[in-house]
């Protein structure tokens, strides 16, 4: 798998750029403030090698970024061919328009809750999912950047009662995101019945050109529509799916009550 040999690479030229510069595991284990089995587990592959090790790597071996980069490529290069035209779409949009009818769009998760979704295919070995979480996280660094995208999500009442340890974190998240001037997140109330959006998921970007995509997704795989029939047709579904959801005042209103049932009693 390109996942699994990016990996390698990034070993290998992790425990050469260590040897290069006279450093025992011990030793760059105490300047870069992770203990010498970390190391070893890295440079061994027993252990995944995340954004803040590789970031501490390039700082003690002076490498450029070297690490930073070769790992953010391996993130974007283990995505499934099917998913990579939206990232694409994703990176560089104006607007953004997301809705899922049981889960919180993948933009907005803390990192538990996407590591518990990613869980759900029980058969993805623990290093994939690990991988899989690192990407997800490093996909919402465009709601920090100097121009974010203007984001709207619409989320089911039912996905934020989910009883779960994670939910009181991950509602707190979304407490915070509500704040920022350009995220705005609207909840259907349960009380709006059968409606449009729980046929499926839906996302939409705007790109700079005044081209929009459509990301649709399923237990499978995933498909990206830009036709202009069928960006019409989605862009009109997603208009119904916002026309039943409650304004953000009230969103958010929702949104800690849920928090409120799902913290310690």
């Amino acid at each position: 798998m390109e996942s699994e040999r990016a990996a390698d690479l990034i070993r290998v030229q992790l425990r050469r750029q260590r040897a290069l510069a006279g450093m025992s595991q011990e030793e760059f284990g105490r300047r870069t403030n992770y203990s010498a089995s970390t190391v070893s587990a890295v440079e061994t592959g027993t252990r995944m090698t995340d954004l803040p090790y590789a970031c501490r790597a390039d700082e003690i071996l002076e490498t450029g970024g070297l690490f930073e980069s070769l790992l953010r490529l391996a993130h974007r290069d283990e995505q499934p061919a099917w998913f990579k035209p939206w990232l694409e779409a994703e990176a560089v949009a104006r607007q953004l328009r997301y809705f899922h009818p049981n889960l919180i769009p993948g933009l907005l998760q803390t990192e538990n809750y996407a590591r518990t979704v990613l869980r759900f295919d029980d058969t993805r070995p623990e290093f994939e999912v690990e991988q899989q979480v690192s990407a997800r996280l490093e996909r919402q660094k465009i709601l920090t950047r100097d121009r974010p995208p203007q984001v709207v999500a619409v989320i089911n009442e039912g996905a934020l009662r989910l009883g779960d340890a994670i939910m009181a974190e991950q509602l707190a998240h979304l407490l915070r995101m509500a704040e920022l001037p350009y995220l705005h997140i609207h909840v259907i109330p349960t009380a709006a019945g059968l409606h449009a959006g729980l046929s499926g998921p839906l996302a939409l970007a705007m790109l700079p050109d005044g081209g929009r995509v459509v990301h649709l997704e399923d237990q499978l795989a995933g498909e990206v529509v830009t036709t202009e029939e069928g960006v019409a047709t989605l862009q009109a579904r997603w208009e119904t799916v916002r026309g039943v959801a409650l304004p953000q005042v009230s969103s958010v209103a929702l949104i800690k009550e849920a928090e409120y049932l799902h913290e310690p009693q």
